[in-house]
């Protein structure tokens, strides 16, 4: 058993009986960690508030990590990087229940990954911060890929096919996994854009659709044990 000291990002939280959570976080130093957290539910006074374990809250904790593969326990929780209106406005609140489902689905290492933290931190930051953000969790999505090392390879990006399962650009269309058209035009769309250059590409409500199942097709196809988010259909009537 070890104390340890990090910063965290909230990925999931479950009720477990009547008054106590198990919580899924993302750590700055160990990759996921569970914690199980006792009667929080009940707990007025409590150092520890449910309201903490919100999805993709930024925290701080001191936690017991034992190494055997049991639920962890935390001693201290603040919360650091709080947002203004994440939880509050019913377009961002979305996005976030998005990407959290996202993220449990995608990072499954017990190992650190520094960069893939801060992608994460700096990015929900500039989701708190910005309001022009009806594509932000399509170049989310399509950039993690970039930390989970399968970012499409934009070399032969002039060529007219894009091949999911390579993840490259190619001349012909044998395979059953490629884009073409409409479709490929709509995601290159994307490539080499960032957060502050992301307003000015253009996508009606059916093309946002149509870039995000193919995104999420590519992620399946390169994540073993990638589900499809429960949330997607909130997603889209939020945004239609």
């Amino acid at each position: 058993m070890a104390i340890v000291n990090t910063k965290a990002i909230v990925l999931s939280s479950l009720k477990y009986g009547d008054t106590s959570l198990i919580v899924s976080c993302f750590t700055l130093h160990e990759g996921v960690k569970s914690y199980l957290i006792r009667g929080v539910l009940k707990a007025k006074k409590g150092k520890i508030k449910a309201a903490y374990f919100q999805p993709l809250t930024q925290i701080n904790i001191e936690a017991n990590h034992n190494n055997k593969g049991n639920l962890n326990s935390l001693k201290e929780v603040h919360v650091i990087n709080p947002y203004k209106n994440i939880y509050s406005n019913i377009f961002k609140q979305t996005i976030v229940l998005f990407l959290s489902e996202i993220l449990s689905s995608s990072i499954q290492e017990e190992e650190e990954n520094i960069p893939l933290f801060s992608f994460i931190e700096t990015s929900l930051i500039w989701l708190d911060t910005h309001d022009n953000i009806s594509n932000f969790h399509l170049l989310f999505v399509l950039n993690l890929s970039k930390y989970l090392g399968f970012y499409p390879d934009v070399s032969g990006i002039e060529n007219q096919y894009f091949n999911l399962v390579d993840g490259g650009f190619t001349t012909g269309t044998l395979e059953k996994e490629v884009i073409y058209g409409d479709d490929l035009y709509q995601f290159k769309k994307l490539l080499g854009t960032n957060f502050d250059t992301i307003e000015e590409v253009k996508f009606s409500k059916r093309e946002r659709q149509q870039v995000l199942s193919i995104i999420i097709r590519y992620f399946e196809l390169h994540l073993d044990g990638f589900r499809n988010p429960k949330s997607l259909g909130v997603l889209e009537t939020v945004f239609s």
